[in-house]
């Protein structure tokens, strides 16, 4: 065209950009808008829903009443983070099996910085060739079922200790009704820690009777249930970044403090394992590997990631100790709890265990395959109460979840207490009914197959220490359910309060009397 004549190269080049230009925007315009999942309302500028979340009911019971009115997803605003909420389980098996890769990974919280080794603790670690690694060398060298086979010993032998420590105090300590008054969750436990104690460092870290050794129990223990609740909790600085150097609640400067508390106590460990390794006397003093041993030679010359050997070590093993003691003992008090409060459940359970054990020998591993109503009644513990109510994830990349567009950076929730108590799902859901599990859900197991009940999550991340916790869970419980009677101290329901924190634990102490129902010499 004539016009063309009179064009210099720096005005053809403007020319076509302005035509790139338009062209951009006129396709941006006939493209069609992103859906986006509905978004809860009241949301207020800069801090999004944070005061739904700081309201009187714990964040799941919130989102399960929100999901009533808004639907099974729809969206909150975390300060500046847009948060996914899931409350279905068809939502939750999209999520679990067609996006499964871009929801491994965890939002990097200040707590889990804090807590877990500036994101060493590989429950903790983002999705990738760190999180595999350290996933792959516990899965296999502590929590594989070879590996939980070969320290079986561990888990009868302490159960049993634990069994008849407390026939002696009530032989020494009984009214004169024949019962004693204990504290359950603690007695749960000291069980559970002693047990993950011995697999990880070789070692008992409570000896009976020995005060010194009492008092560093209740230290570790305090320092763990510190250390979850403490996970849980929400920061400012994970909603307004800039607003962290307030550390409003002062919770930034408690999760240092126990932190360094709990390195402490692991640092211990691994200094004495380094001793006895260095010395030569390790391989006679243990005839089986504990996990501190596996840590120090599977881990030599380490540097990955940032991270040196020796803090690895320390992240792994506090994340072993802290999620298996406490998470185990979570299930096993509300599992009382809800016995207690279902005395025809209790009745069976126990009528079971004299029918397929008897009372002339304590119960062990190899009778569980043969309770199928204590199975059943341990699914029914899990559904109502699984240990952790929100699952929590990040997306990494861009996707569509229930027709609806999710951006890479949206943080994720899944809520097992919605899913799990769906009455599309679960007749009468909120009663406890463990028979359902041998009628119409008997298929169903708690291993991340059925997405109706996943109280140990799903796909990649499924909780590395599932098969630990449903083996402890049953043997802790079949033991003391057999070895006594047990009853309510008053005549009220037993409170079902919980509280907040990663696990969400029965919120008040489980007081119960006890006596014991086997023969005393099965006790001796």
């Amino acid at each position: 065209m004539p016009f063309l004549c009179y064009l210099t190269p720096t005005s053809v080049i403007g020319l076509a950009a302005i035509l790139l230009f338009s062209y951009y925007i006129l396709k941006r315009k006939k493209s069609p808008k992103a859906k986006k999942a509905p978004e809860v309302g009241g949301a207020w500028p800069l801090i999004g829903h944070l005061r739904l979340l700081a309201g009187p009911e714990l964040p799941h019971k919130t989102f399960s009443a929100l999901a009533d009115k808004y639907g099974p997803i729809f969206t909150i605003r975390v300060g500046l983070y847009p948060t996914l909420v899931v409350n279905s389980w068809e939502l939750a098996k999209e999520l679990y099996t067609t996006h499964d890769a871009i929801i491994s990974s965890r939002p990097q919280l200040i707590g889990a910085k804090l807590l877990g080794y500036n994101f060493a603790s590989f429950g903790f670690a983002p999705y990738g060739e760190y999180w595999r690694q350290m996933r792959k060398l516990t899965a296999s060298e502590l929590l594989s079922n070879r590996r939980l086979e070969l320290l079986k010993h561990i888990r009868a032998s302490e159960v049993e200790t634990a069994v008849k420590d407390l026939y002696k105090l009530w032989d020494k300590n009984k009214n004169e009704d024949n019962r004693i008054l204990v504290e359950m969750k603690q007695w749960f436990a000291d069980i559970n820690l002693n047990v993950i104690f011995r697999m990880i460092a070789g070692n008992r870290y409570l000896v009976e009777g020995a005060m010194a050794d009492k008092k560093q129990v209740r230290r570790c223990q305090k320092v763990m249930r510190e250390f979850f609740h403490l996970a849980g909790v929400f920061v400012p600085r994970d909603a307004v970044p800039f607003l962290g150097w307030l550390d409003i609640g002062g919770y930034e400067k408690a999760m240092k403090r126990a932190a360094k508390e709990m390195d402490t106590i692991i640092s211990e460990w691994l200094e004495e394992h380094s001793r006895m390794r260095d010395s030569g006397d390790h391989a006679a003093a243990n005839q089986v590997q504990d996990f501190m041993d596996v840590l120090l030679f599977a881990l030599d010359d380490y540097n990955h990631a940032g991270f040196d050997a020796d803090t690895v070590r320390k992240a792994t093993a506090s994340m072993i100790l802290v999620g298996a003691t406490d998470t185990t003992t979570v299930t096993v008090t509300w599992g009382l709890a809800l016995l207690l409060n279902n005395a025809t459940t209790l009745r069976k359970a126990q009528e079971e265990l004299d029918a397929q054990v008897g009372r002339e020998r304590l119960v062990n591993e190899l009778d569980i395959d043969n309770l199928p109503y204590f199975q059943s009644t341990v699914k029914e513990i899990l559904r109502l109460y699984p240990a952790g109510a929100l699952a929590s994830r990040e997306f990494t990349a861009g996707c569509t979840v229930g027709g609806y567009d999710i951006s890479p950076g949206t943080r994720l929730l899944v809520n097992l207490n919605k899913i799990q108590r769906d009455p599309r799902v679960w007749s009468d859901p909120l009663e406890f009914k463990p028979e359902r599990f041998l009628t119409t859900h008997k298929e169903f197991d708690v291993k991340g197959q059925n997405f109706e009940l996943i109280p140990f999550g799903a796909g990649r991340r499924i909780c590395p220490g599932m098969n630990f916790g449903i083996q402890m869970t049953h043997l802790v419980l079949t033991s003391f359910l057999q070895a006594f009677e047990v009853t309510n101290p008053s005549n009220a329901p037993v409170d079902l309060t919980e509280t907040a924190g990663v696990t969400n634990s029965k919120a008040t102490p489980l007081e119960v009397l006890v006596k014991p129902r086997l023969p005393a010499h099965v006790y001796i």
